[in-house]
């Protein structure tokens, strides 16, 4: 598997672990970093403003997201 492209791969779980692997290794030049971080940012905002979800929920929640769209494509 390719770690620039990823969904191409039957196992999500092992999937995940490259993508989380690469994005460790190639920091900001990754891909998938700035969509991830965009989406706990937007996770964050939004805990922010609903009263009954804290902001690590919603930024672990946005990137998880984001994560997972990442992979599915």
């Amino acid at each position: 598997m390719n770690n620039q492209d990823p969904g191409n791969g039957q196992d999500w779980v092992e999937d995940a672990r490259v993508e989380v692997s690469g994005m460790l290794k190639g920091g900001m030049d990754h891909p998938s970093t700035k969509p991830v971080l965009t989406g706990a940012a937007v996770g964050a905002v939004g805990a922010m403003i609903l009263p009954v979800i804290t902001w690590p929920v919603g930024l672990a929640a946005g990137a998880g997201y984001m994560l997972y769209r990442r992979i599915k494509r």
